[in-house]
């Protein structure tokens, strides 16, 4: 198990390092080469987070005792993948003030600040999807326990009544035979 942890931890290593010198050629580009250099990035940045959504479930299933090396290194790696992000959005933004300034020929510092507001609201969005998505298949996955353990109690019901009809006869049986035996001593 730990070694599959191991095996994303590699592959994130690797995926960051890219990451971030290709976030730090996107100033320097200009035209579609800048525009497919974001494109390239926003796609690796998605599969370093699927890679940390693995590396979480990986720690679930690590024994408790030996979970809370692994969760501080889980906290590491989402600093750092935050501290992409942030760079990023930082490029992104400077790639298109540079094209704006280039077009229209101001400096504009309250639009470069609504544009990074906008882009923290549309992450907050983004997170909060998540989270939402996240929820809604722990419910599902409850309802599906629920159901199986409903049944499991259905079931045991029908053993138990069965069984309980099963005493009352042999009860039954019993007063009879201890009738008979009576009636047979006094005879």
């Amino acid at each position: 198990m730990s070694s599959d942890f191991e095996s994303y931890e590699q592959d994130f290593a690797v995926l960051t390092a890219e990451i971030t010198g290709r976030i730090g050629k996107v100033p320097k580009l200009v035209g579609d080469d800048k525009k497919q250099m974001v494109a390239n990035v926003e796609k690796q940045l998605e599969e370093a987070r699927e890679l940390l959504e693995q590396m979480e479930l990986e720690v679930r299933e690590i024994p408790p005792q030996s979970r809370g090396m692994y969760s501080s290194r889980m906290r590491s790696y989402k600093q750092e993948m935050g501290k992409l992000e942030a760079d990023f959005k930082r490029s992104r933004i400077a790639y298109s003030d540079e094209v704006r300034n280039e077009l229209l020929g101001d400096d504009g510092n309250s639009s470069e600040n609504q544009r990074a507001h906008l882009l923290d609201n549309t992450e907050r969005l983004e997170r909060s999807s998540r989270r939402l998505e996240a929820g809604y298949q722990i419910a599902v996955e409850t309802e599906q326990i629920g159901q199986e353990m409903l049944e499991n109690l259905s079931h045991d019901r029908e053993k138990i009544q069965r069984a309980r009809e099963r005493l009352r006869e042999t009860d039954a049986n019993l007063g009879k035979s201890s009738r008979i035996l009576t009636g047979m001593l006094r005879r």
